[in-house]
């Protein structure tokens, strides 16, 4: 089993105790640092290269969203680590902003140890959207509150790539998606790769905020 490096971003000094303790009892996961601030966190990722940055959002001087967009864009390591975002609340804007920030994810604080681990081993394999019906709940919210965005990088998708959006959308996974319309589970990478180029983001919780807010997927859908 491949090692997974993890740095917790906190202001709680009892909450980074506790994430860590519950990573050290695992096999495969390394917890190689630990941060109060986002600035912090960002000066860390450079030197420590983690895999996962487990992020709080509600932090000073540099909040988590300011260190995610930083941590998801700058970062000078070789392949920037993915970004969960932690917090008290199911419905926080700073979450939102977080998630549009390049966040893969994110888990309630209360979130169950098994699900914190398995949850960081599933983002370290390169899929993005955490708890699937939470996160896009938040995100229809919000994008239904910021209004719609323009379709104009819609309209560079292709018909199936359209369809293959919304179901990513509406938290499928690739080979979900791939059963569903009945292709290779090759076919469905190809397509998501070629939407994430063609609407501009970087992973599915980005596609997916791009789907809602430019009602390709509507909020009560």
């Amino acid at each position: 089993m491949s090692t997974t490096r993890v740095l917790i971003v906190d202001d709680d000094v009892p909450t980074r105790i506790g994430l860590r303790s519950i990573l050290d009892a695992e096999r495969g996961l390394d917890v190689v640092g630990e941060a109060a601030d986002g600035g912090e966190a960002c000066n860390l990722v450079d030197s420590l290269e983690p895999d996962v940055v487990l992020m709080d959002v509600r932090m000073r001087p540099m909040d988590g969203i300011t260190a995610t967009r930083n941590i998801t864009t700058e970062t000078h390591s070789a392949e920037r680590p993915r970004v969960i975002v932690l917090t008290t609340f199911e419905h926080d804007e700073y979450v939102f902003g977080a998630l549009r920030a390049g966040a893969s994810g994110f888990l309630l604080k209360r979130t169950p140890p098994e699900q914190l681990v398995d949850a960081i081993r599933i983002v370290a394999d390169g899929e993005a959207l955490l708890t699937p019906q939470a996160t896009r709940r938040l995100v229809a919210d919000f994008a239904k509150q910021n209004g719609p965005a323009a379709r104009d990088a819609m309209d560079w998708l292709t018909p199936r790539e359209r369809e293959v959006l919304v179901l990513v959308a509406r938290g499928l996974s690739n080979r979900e998606i791939a059963s569903s319309l009945t292709v290779s589970l090759e076919t469905i990478k190809t397509h998501v790769k070629r939407i994430f180029t063609k609407i501009g983001v970087h992973d599915r919780a980005q596609a997916v905020i791009a789907a809602y807010e430019s009602r390709l997927v509507e909020p009560t859908s």
